[in-house]
């Protein structure tokens, strides 16, 4: 089974090298980048304020950082940090951790949203038998969205007046919650799952994988019909969408013929390749201003991966370029 969340990536380089620190706001936002980087011993989950570090763990144990929501002058940061030997989901307000579970089971948080006061974050737990159960916090009040009989877990959460949206998986179906209540994109023919979830108007977007039967492919869903975006002949994900008006992006990797991972993004289905295949590369999250397309991302350098954003197709380096980094999160905020 394939899934969304990478547990978390341990060393693979240790020299030392000048961090690239050129790093600017733009376009009239600040640019919040969440993600982790190695510290030597253990990876941290982080923000990146415009490319100036914020670390919201200690370094003391494992922490990831998925998913960001900027509110005013308050920044959420949902992930993940060790307690022991379990994963504890938590989100991190201002720096602050605010843990979701106990640390009894392990538990993921994928996604957050604020709407409001109210902040939501999806994810999953384990339940006692070790099926891992759908299910996001409201203000860290528990919803569960599946009984725990398949394996589920959800992947993005928007919220659309009082409406909450939910993209993920369930049982091999990709499929989204409504306030609850299950809408199946997929019906069992093929593995299939949701990454992103968007809403426009009356219109739900929903970006995911589906397997047909030797590949992955990259597609969306509009309103449940299906839109493909890679040729299936080649491993393909897409990771993140984003719906501006009329235009579909959609963000994620195509394998080339080298077998290698090409971080690319879909406008309207037309693919644009950020890197050029000589080394593998994720495009993990998009978001876009005006005429500007930012995607988060890293790309390996030949001996580690290191977190990135690209603008307009043009890299800003984040991380350290001599130790592990992944950037899974954009948000663009006025400033």
């Amino acid at each position: 089974m394939k899934k969304i969340y990478f547990l978390i990536l341990l060393v693979l380089g240790f020299c030392s090298c000048k961090k690239n620190t050129d790093n600017v706001s733009d376009s009239g936002v600040d640019v919040y980048v969440a993600g982790y980087e190695f510290n030597g011993s253990a990876n941290i989950a982080k923000c990146w304020k415009n490319g100036k570090t914020i670390a919201l763990s200690d370094g003391t144990k494992q922490g990831q950082a998925w998913s960001l929501a900027v509110v005013g002058s308050d920044v959420y940061v949902a992930g993940e940090e060790y307690k022991g030997s379990i994963l504890v989901a938590k989100y991190w307000k201002n720096d602050q951790a605010v843990a979701l579970t106990d640390g009894t089971m392990e538990a993921h948080a994928n996604s957050i949203a604020v709407a409001g006061s109210d902040v939501y974050v999806a994810g999953s737990e384990y339940n006692g038998s070790g099926v891992e159960v759908a299910k996001y916090w409201k203000n860290r009040q528990v919803i569960t969205l599946t009984d725990g009989t398949a394996e589920a877990f959800v992947n993005s959460i928007v919220v659309v007046g009082g409406d909450v949206y939910a993209g993920g998986y369930e049982a091999g179906l990709a499929k989204y919650w409504k306030n609850g209540k299950a809408v199946a994109l997929t019906h069992g023919a093929n593995i299939a799952y949701i990454t992103s979830i968007a809403v426009a108007g009356s219109d739900v977007y929903a970006a995911g994988d589906e397997s047909n039967g030797s590949v992955w492919v990259a597609k969306y869903w509009k309103n449940g019909q299906g839109i493909v975006l890679s040729d299936g002949s080649k491993n393909a994900s897409a990771w993140s969408m984003a719906v501006v008006g009329s235009d579909v992006y959609v963000s994620g990797f195509e394998n080339n013929g080298s077998g290698k991972q090409v971080a690319k993004y879909w406008k309207n289905g037309e693919p644009t390749s950020l890197t050029d295949g000589t080394k593998d590369a994720n495009a993990w999250f998009i978001a876009v201003v005006g005429s500007d397309v930012f995607v988060a991302g890293d790309e390996n350098n030949g001996s580690v991966y290191v977190a990135k954003y690209w603008k307009n197709g043009s890299p800003v380096i984040l991380g350290d370029v001599s130790k592990n980094s992944q950037a899974y999160s954009i948000f663009l905020a006025p400033n």
